[in-house]
């Protein structure tokens, strides 16, 4: 298999969990407890590393593919 098709099957199975009934009604039940100031911050912080690592990862993609 090979990693797009990993990684698009990963994203239709996350995708497929995230609009069960129970997994949505447990996320409603922490939300209260789980985003607090301090935790937004540091979501916030995660998703801009995982975003720019992407894009580093992408970029290395791209030039190995292009033989530079």
């Amino acid at each position: 298999m090979s990693a797009l098709r990993l990684a698009v099957t990963v994203v239709g199975v996350a995708a497929t969990i995230a609009q069960h009934p129970l997994v949505r009604a447990g996320v409603r039940a922490a939300a209260p407890h789980v985003l607090n100031p301090r935790n937004k911050e540091l979501a916030v912080r995660a998703t801009l590393s995982a975003a720019y690592n992407a894009g580093v990862l992408t970029r290395r993609i791209k030039d190995t593919v292009a033989g530079k």
